[in-house]
């Protein structure tokens, strides 16, 4: 199994900058894709950003240009630096994993999460 654990989530106002880490443990060979998804208060999750292991990327639409999602293979872990935040990325951050070679959006494709981080966005 992998266990994914988050840190980095906080209190920024708007205009700032976070940078969340996700480090895994265990079969970190069943990690080929790392992402990020994250669930607002009343909202589905939604996904966030994905990176390959052989770090092909994938962002949503809402963080395109502002969000930056890394990965260190030796390490085995995954980075989420995001600027320029706005109150509407207020969310529970989740680092995700998974086995298969494709990014997929859906939370429902991805086997391994995190506990999740709290990011909170002030006006």
């Amino acid at each position: 199994q992998v266990q994914l654990i988050e840190s980095g989530g906080g209190l920024v106002q708007a205009g700032g900058s976070l940078r969340l880490s996700c480090a895994a443990s265990g079969r970190t060979e069943s990690m080929y894709i790392m992402g990020w998804f994250r669930q607002a208060p009343r909202k589905e999750r939604e996904f966030v950003a994905a990176i390959t292991w052989r770090s092909a990327i994938q962002y949503a639409d809402s963080v395109k240009g502002r969000f930056a999602i890394s990965r260190d293979n030796a390490k085995s872990a995954v980075y989420l630096q995001m600027n320029s935040l706005k109150p509407e990325d207020t969310a529970v951050y989740y680092c995700a994993a998974d086995s298969s070679r494709r990014i997929s959006i859906t939370d429902k494709d991805y086997d391994f999460w995190g506990q999740g981080t709290q990011v909170t966005v002030s006006s």
